[in-house]
């Protein structure tokens, strides 16, 4: 999955050649649903991605268009309303997001654990995905013990050698701890993104943080306090982005490579439910 954000057109037309061509595998575009327009989509699809995701705000202006271009629709959902819409909408897969997850998600949604059953039960026989707290082998096996089809892992590949993060951000991943998480659109604010108020962001401490914490609407007016981050961040005092980051951060304590991280989890997976079968 290329991960292309606001479907910047210059971006895309770097970035999707190099996938289309590089590759003989099935890959895909992920957007930001509230950020793109049709045109962002439709260059996506000139290239012929096998799969397209959605997320975060409204997928009915892009749906048919995906579908009718031949690929795969992913919609990931927050709450049951989303949920019931990206069902209407023909998702081919759906990822159901609880709140323990890193980043962006609803500012009023509901933990991994009672909400991908729910989600489970509304889209049948669609598959599901969770997402949302999940950092080892042992998340993926109840995840599909809850009727899941898998996982959408995100923190604990940002903790692997091949991610292109700050090696301060991975660093803060390693020694992070779940109750250093917070949610939040203080940053959003502070650093002047458009991102819906629906959405919060999950992320490790931050200075602002414990500066504005609770003083949203203040600092959404306060033009100094939004150009002091700038200049905090032009003179190195104050990260260049937030450290996203889930509450499983506790699980992540290496730096594995991505495909050893990926057997790790499979065997992980495996024998938890090897030991919840006999028990």
């Amino acid at each position: 999955m290329l991960g292309s954000g606001n479907g910047h057109r210059d971006w895309l037309a770097r970035e999707l050649p190099i996938v289309a061509e590089g590759t003989g595998k099935p890959w895909g575009v992920g957007f930001l649903t509230w950020a793109i327009d049709v045109g962002a989509v439709e260059r996506a699809l000139e290239h012929t991605p096998r799969a397209v995701m959605l997320s975060f705000g409204d997928p009915s202006p892009f749906a048919e268009r995906i579908r009718q271009a031949g690929a795969a629709l992913i919609i990931q959902v927050t709450d049951l309303e989303e949920a019931r819409r990206a069902v209407d909408l023909g998702a081919d897969v759906i990822v159901a997001q609880g709140v323990e997850s890193g980043g962006h998600g609803a500012r009023h949604g509901r933990s991994t654990l009672p909400f991908v059953p729910v989600v489970v039960d509304l889209a049948a026989p669609v598959p599901v995905l969770a997402a949302g707290g999940i950092a080892d082998g042992r998340g993926v096996a109840a995840v599909l013990a809850l009727g899941a089809a898998g996982a959408l892992i995100g923190t604990r590949f940002q903790a692997t050698t091949e991610a292109l993060v700050a090696p301060s951000t991975a660093k803060a991943i390693v020694e992070g701890r779940g109750e250093d998480t917070e949610r939040s659109s203080v940053l959003d604010i502070a650093r002047g993104s458009r991102w819906p108020s629906k959405y919060t962001a999950r992320t490790l401490g931050h200075p602002f943080l414990d500066q504005w914490r609770g003083r949203e609407v203040e600092l959404a007016a306060d033009l100094q306090a939004k150009q002091a981050y700038q200049y905090g961040v032009a003179r190195g005092e104050i990260p260049a982005l937030p450290v996203w980051a889930g509450e499983a951060v506790d699980l992540i304590n290496d730096l594995p490579s991505a495909a050893d991280l990926v057997e790790a989890l499979a065997a992980q997976a495996e024998d938890a439910l090897a030991r919840a079968g006999r028990r």
